[in-house]
């Protein structure tokens, strides 16, 4: 069987991708969790992968980083699991919204990181965020609109652009960023599927507290009931 190994639930964005990803369609895999700054935490994620990060999927003589490259892997290994629309016009988008989430937003992504466990209280949060929110409430609206028409994610049914996003849902959630209604249908969509639920009750279960990823600022409500969220 598989193995994926990620980091902390709660605020691990990249190991989120992958994992919702083969958990919402199906495809079984193995677990193994290294928390965030601890010790030993560099020293346990090199003996599994050069890159020095996760999330690794480890499959049959093959090892594979980054969530793309896992995406892209889970894809020709399962072929018939649905990671990318059937369509060839709609993979091509779905293939290239990816592509602009793994290397762009760093506005939204350094202001706001993941963090499951607290919502915080509303607030202007600059051009750049607010830039970026712009351009990813249009990339979803335009694939709901051109390609939506089968069910309630991006592409029709969940695939790989919905595991991509999903972090970002979970920011506009917890940074309290409004949205228009049309875009929280598309966000209680991700956040109701069983996957998504699964992750997040684990991570609200965690003790681990990791600093750079809880923002001094007041918080509307705690989801924590083990952890004061302070290090």
């Amino acid at each position: 069987m598989p193995t994926l190994v990620i980091a902390n639930k709660l605020y691990s964005s990249w190991s989120m991708r992958p994992w919702l990803l083969l958990r919402q369609l199906g495809i079984p895999f193995e677990e193994v969790l290294i928390p965030l700054a601890q010790p030993d935490t560099k020293e346990r994620i090199l003996a599994l992968s050069p890159g020095g990060t996760v999330p690794i999927l480890i499959d049959d003589g093959a090892t594979v980083w980054e969530s793309s490259a896992i995406m892209d892997y889970a894809h020709e290994r399962w072929p018939d699991a649905g990671v990318w629309p059937a369509d060839r016009v709609a993979r091509a988008v779905a293939r290239s919204i990816c592509g602009e989430m793994h290397a762009g937003f760093r506005g939204l992504r350094s202001a706001c990181p993941m963090n499951l466990g607290k919502i915080y209280q509303p607030r202007d949060r600059g051009p750049d965020v607010q830039r970026d929110v712009d351009r990813i409430t249009t990339i979803w609206r335009d694939a709901r609109k051109r390609f939506g028409a089968g069910g309630a994610f991006l592409f029709g049914a969940f695939s790989a652009a919905d595991a991509m996003y999903a972090p970002v849902v979970t920011r506009l959630n917890s940074y309290s960023i409004p949205v228009d209604a049309d875009i929280r249908e598309y966000m209680d969509a991700v956040t109701g599927t069983a996957a998504f639920q699964e992750w997040k009750t684990a991570a609200l279960k965690e003790t681990w507290v990791v600093a750079h990823d809880e923002p001094d600022e007041p918080v509307l409500t705690d989801l924590r009931p083990n952890s004061s969220g302070k290090p």
